[in-house]
């Protein structure tokens, strides 16, 4: 693919040194095959060795890279120069997570918030006598979730997140039905709890943007309502 010249426009701010955040401006010559991670490493190297960002594998697998491309949440690591309209490019951090510095975000809600759904399986046999076995149907329902990646995309789209903190959000309730799913689990209703409340499912507000910025297409929102459907039946058997 052909060269040209691409103009940047970077949100910096180290709360550390700054009061205030703003805008770096770069301009480079970039293949229009490479992506907004190479360009972001390219500005590193070449014009700015002070701008921080997260990545690491840089194949859309590990989820680090997820950042504001031009008002739209992505991994950077996926998103071509190509395909983005002509003009400035705007790169900024994801929402709803606190500046660390530049385009790094402080992760610790996100990841607490995913600890607290106790994502493993949970098993009734500590050790089992032989593997457990899951039909092809069965797994299919729960393939979607096994996909994510925790890039927290849709943590930083989700407008229930940015209303309520101690919310769950997409992502750690999304994980939950991946695990409530699965044949193989065995909580109780116990486990539950935590995501049966305003702080869980039920804080979802339905705007179903976790699931339009999902790059690997896990469609959190469908896990959620699943989850609603599951603790609904959970109620009725309890009360039974």
């Amino acid at each position: 693919m052909a060269r040209r010249q691409y103009r940047f426009q970077v949100f910096r701010f180290d709360p550390e040194k700054e009061e205030h955040p703003y805008f770096s401006s770069y301009s480079l010559e970039m293949d229009e095959s490479q992506t907004v991670l190479g360009a972001l490493m390219e500005i590193q190297d070449r014009l700015d060795s002070s701008l921080a960002f997260r990545y690491s594998c840089r194949g859309a697998v590990c989820g680090s890279c997820g950042l504001t491309v031009n008002g739209s949440l992505v991994l950077a690591c996926r998103t071509l120069l190509s395909r983005l309209p002509r003009g400035i490019i705007t790169v900024e951090p994801l929402p709803n997570l606190e500046i660390e510095k530049d385009l790094v975000v402080d992760m610790s809600p996100f990841w607490r918030a995913y600890q607290e759904v106790r994502p493993w399986l949970h098993s009734l046999d500590l050790a089992p006598d032989r593997e457990y076995r899951v039909s092809e149907r069965e797994r299919s329902r729960i393939d979607r979730f096994v996909n994510c990646i925790l890039c927290a995309c849709c943590y930083g789209a989700c407008p229930a997140v940015s209303q309520h903190p101690d919310y769950l959000g997409p992502a750690a309730l999304a994980k939950l039905y991946r695990f409530v799913g699965d044949t193989r689990d065995r909580r109780g209703y116990e486990h539950l709890r935590r995501a049966d409340g305003p702080q869980g499912a039920w804080g979802c507000h339905d705007v179903f943007r976790c699931t339009k910025v999902c790059p690997k297409e896990v469609r959190p929102s469908d896990g959620i309502a699943a989850l609603r459907l599951r603790m609904i039946a959970s109620r009725l058997r309890r009360k039974a």
